[in-house]
């Protein structure tokens, strides 16, 4: 049995099933763990949900922002984009089925035998493990009540940008998923800078990359992430692996055997 991490598909499954053949991966003995970002922007968003929904009981997902997107598009609380691939999947007959999955993803998810958290962006620096698995619960009651349709409505937004506990209702939501799914640079007091997505070495003034700031979390996991693609797959941090390599951009598409730490990757 092992346990693979792949970073953002996309849609392209192709480069998916290369990958999985790759590394011999057989549904019900090993398991494979889903950095978000499943679908938008590449060619197959529909056939590569109904590939994973296939065997969705060795699937684990977190979900990115498209898949946020996704959600929003599908209950009429935003339109879609010109570049959006997810018009198939809003039209399938088994949309609801897919759907439903989806929003049942967390924001994080931590394995503590594995010694491995996921999340599709990062956890910021302000947080404990602790708290960021109890505001990702917090997240997952809401994606999952009568809530979804009101937190949907208010998801997108670049403030507040700074986090408070005393935050509440749509405010709080947005910022705890903007934590989860967006984040790139940010300051050690966590306040975010959403603008920027050029790679780390063009932080924007007073900003650094969130995983450079002393961050508690990171000393009680490791932790797999995808959402920067500008990264190339390196992260300057022991225990930190950054797993979107572009695939939607025609670059490559990563796993991490998480026993081993052994890396894999399929052209795309």
């Amino acid at each position: 049995m092992a346990t693979y991490a792949v970073g953002d598909i996309q849609g392209c499954l192709k480069p998916l099933q290369c990958l999985l053949d790759k590394v011999e991966f057989q549904p019900g003995r090993d398991r494979l763990w889903l950095c978000g970002d499943l679908v938008n922007r590449g060619p197959d968003s529909l056939a590569t949900l109904r590939f994973l929904y296939g065997m969705r009981d060795s699937v684990v997902s977190v979900l990115g922002n498209h898949d946020l997107h996704l959600l929003a598009v599908a209950w009429h609380t935003h339109k879609a984009r010109d570049k959006d691939t997810i018009g198939d999947i809003l039209e399938a007959p088994d949309r609801d089925e897919l759907l439903n999955w989806i929003r049942h993803f967390p924001l994080l998810h931590h394995d503590p035998k594995l010694g491995f958290a996921m999340a599709h962006a990062g956890i910021p620096p302000i947080w404990s493990l602790t708290q960021a698995l109890r505001y990702s619960r917090e997240m997952a009651f809401i994606l999952r009540s009568e809530e979804l349709e009101n937190f949907l409505a208010h998801m997108y937004g670049n403030q507040p940008d700074r986090w408070h506990e005393h935050l509440h209702g749509p405010d709080r939501w947005r910022l705890i998923t903007n934590y989860f799914t967006r984040m790139r640079f940010c300051r050690a007091d966590g306040t975010l800078e959403l603008t920027c997505k050029q790679g780390p070495d063009k932080a924007p003034s007073g900003f650094m990359p969130w995983f450079e700031h002393p961050n508690p979390a990171l000393e009680s996991t490791k932790l797999v992430f995808g959402h920067w693609a500008s990264l190339e797959g390196k992260a300057a941090r022991p225990g930190l692996f950054a797993l979107d390599t572009g695939c939607v951009w025609g670059n490559s598409l990563t796993a991490l055997c998480l026993e081993t730490e052994e890396r894999f990757s399929c052209d795309c």
